[in-house]
């Protein structure tokens, strides 16, 4: 059992915030219930408003700070990475919960159990509140079966091999560190990018199901809009990776799964707002891809993440180079 080899493993737990609310009161406590405890919890914070890197010192966390300005999804992990004591870096989000207080066991388990295995990933489990759209595209994307992937099952999963979900998620700092930490500056996919490295390096990624954590999202439809522009720039910018999307299309398998389950449940009145999510995320993805054809104004206004534009006009390119083979 992990358990009875705890006091060896030190695990940090990194959380980026900004303006995280009283409901990080609660992640904390949770994480610091855990049957491994973690030897720190850092919390990166992006100078919130709302006293939460105040709070989260009062909880005896380690506080770091970066300025709104200078906020990247992977630059900024990569910095409190940089920081941390642990020889596993769990990266979690500020609107996740762990679902039981063996979460970070059961995370890093497959660690433990194979060292080709890079890291490993949570099962998002929706809130209560979630609608049914949602609830649905979580289960598909985050099923209880656990699965060990790797570069054999690019032909089948195509992209999929590389879905890594920073919301919780595990990494061996051995391996972290190899493979170049995080693409930054980036926009968006800083997790899926390090696992596409790792993976086509001869790594596996572990969807580590049985560690649960409480996430979801009822996003506006300008709001899927512009997260799935930002995806689409992201992509856009790490090209190699664009043709392994086409394989076995799982976004028309997703609306296909919803769809059936509107109907069979009678829900008929949802299928103009399915129809209207799914345009909404095909339309921002496809301009996200096409972004640099469009005036920059037009970018910052269609991104979810608007000041991290600043951050990619003073490099070349919004990722660092990606290290792969194959």
């Amino acid at each position: 059992m992990l358990t009875d080899r705890s006091t060896n493993v030190k695990v940090s737990v990194i959380i980026p915030t900004l303006n995280a609310g009283l409901e990080f009161v609660e992640l904390i406590q949770r994480l610091q219930k855990q049957t491994l405890q973690p030897c720190e919890i850092i919390v990166m914070d992006s100078t919130s408003e709302d006293g939460t890197p105040e709070r989260a010192r009062q909880l005896g966390t380690r506080v770091l700070s970066v300025l709104r300005s200078e906020f990247d999804h992977g630059g900024t992990r990569n910095t409190a990475a940089a920081q941390a004591k642990g020889d596993f870096f769990v990266f979690m989000t500020q609107d996740a919960l762990p679902y039981d207080e063996q979460l970070l066991e059961k995370l890093i388990q497959p660690l433990l159990d194979d060292p080709s295995t890079a890291c490993s990933y949570a099962r998002q489990i929706p809130y209560p509140h979630a609608g049914i759209l949602e609830r649905l595209a979580r289960a598909s994307n985050y099923p209880p079966e656990p699965r060990l992937k790797s570069k054999a099952d690019i032909d089948q999963m195509g992209i999929q091999t590389f879905i890594c979900s920073n919301v919780c998620a595990a990494y061996r700092r051995e391996t972290f560190y190899e493979m170049g930490s995080f693409a930054a500056p980036v926009i968006f996919n800083e997790d899926m990018f390090m696992a596409a490295t790792c993976v086509m390096n001869g790594y596996s990624i572990a969807y580590a199901a049985e560690a649960g954590v409480y996430h979801s999202h009822d996003y506006t439809l300008m709001q899927q809009f512009r997260r799935f522009f930002d995806n689409g720039v992201s992509m856009c910018r790490n090209e190699w990776i664009i043709p392994y999307s086409k394989v076995g299309k799982p976004g028309f398998k997703l609306v296909k799964t919803q769809l059936k389950c509107l109907l069979k449940e009678h829900r008929y009145h949802l299928i103009p707002v399915l129809f209207a999510e799914s345009a909404a995320k095909l339309i921002g993805y496809k301009l996200g891809i096409k972004h640099k054809r469009l005036p920059e104004f037009l970018c910052r206004y269609f991104s979810m993440h608007k000041l991290i534009w600043d951050r990619m006009h003073r490099v070349n390119d919004a990722s660092a180079p990606m290290k792969r083979t194959g």
